[in-house]
Parts: structure tokens; C-alpha cells; sequence
């Protein structure tokens, strides 16, 4: 059986940090992650995640990361139930972390020193209106220079 949940998101809030009675350390937070369409009205959606972690991660969690950062969870989907005030049967669905990446600098001015010194792509990446092709073809250092072109119409299929 396999239970693997990859996230890339933002957090909507500071996590939490809290302690079990038994001195465990546990985080609680939750990530906005965008949904790769887009609704009636041409724009994203996004679905807010409820995640919890552990022990030693979730109190270094909670010491690099807040509202906003951008942040990769890897981890298991975990659902349980209670009864709540009125008798009625409550789920839930959240994401036990168990490990996770910082995918930004922690503060903006960090951020903007990254941007200021990262290689530019000298626009390798541009596309051709005109016909279609990325400039990366004709770029001398690409390793698939040395293949011919093919048209639609030499497709067998």
C-alpha cells in the first residue's frame, strides 16, 4: 500500500507550535496550494490543505518558515472523526508531514538579493511567435542541435 502526499504551496497563516502532555512537539498549519486550471471566470482556485508535524521538524518548521512562505511538504494523508458539541459526525482529512523544503529565502530583501545575482537564461527559454520553435534550438550549446527538424507532415501517425 502505498499513502504519499506531495505539496507546493504557500502557508496561510504562522504555524502553530504546541506540546503534548508527554513534551512532544507538534505543529499545525495550513497550505494554499493553486489548482492547475482555472474556473469560469479565468481564474486560479486554490485548495487550503490542513497539515500537521512532529517532533524536532515541527519546531524547525516553525522557526524558518511563516505567513506566506512558500514551503514543499512531503508526507501521508490521515483521516479520523469525532463527535462534535451537537452529536453530529464530524471527518477530517489532513497531511501528517513528515519532512519538508524551504522554497524561498525566509525574508524579501534575501528574496530580491537572490534575484539580483541569479544567471540570467540569456532567453533560451523565449518562444518564436512566428513559427513556434523555443530560441533553444538554435542555440549552439544545446545538445539536440544535431537533430533535423521534423514537420507534422513526415509523421506516420
Amino acid at each position: 500500500m502505498i499513502n504519499r502526499t506531495v505539496l507546493v504551496g504557500r502557508l496561510t497563516n504562522d504555524p502553530k507550535l504546541k506540546y503534548t502532555g508527554s513534551g512532544l512537539a507538534v505543529a499545525t498549519f495550513t497550505v494554499a496550494v493553486n489548482r492547475q486550471f482555472t474556473n469560469s471566470q479565468g481564474e486560479h482556485e486554490a485548495d487550503f490543505i490542513r497539515c500537521q508535524m512532529w517532533r524536532k521538524a515541527a519546531e524547525n518548521f516553525c522557526n524558518f518558515t511563516r505567513k506566506g512562505s512558500l514551503v514543499g511538504i512531503d508526507g501521508r494523508i490521515q483521516t479520523h472523526s469525532y463527535d462534535n458539541q451537537q452529536g453530529t459526525r464530524v471527518y477530517v482529512t489532513e497531511i501528517v508531514a513528515e519532512n519538508f523544503s524551504l522554497l524561498e529565502y525566509k525574508n524579501s530583501s534575501q528574496n530580491e538579493q537572490f534575484e539580483q545575482n541569479r544567471p540570467k537564461n540569456n532567453g533560451q527559454n523565449y518562444q518564436n511567435k512566428q513559427n513556434g520553435q523555443s530560441s533553444s534550438s538554435r542555440n549552439p550549446n544545446n545538445p539536440f542541435n544535431s537533430m533535423p527538424d521534423i514537420k507534422d507532415d513526415d509523421l506516420p501517425f
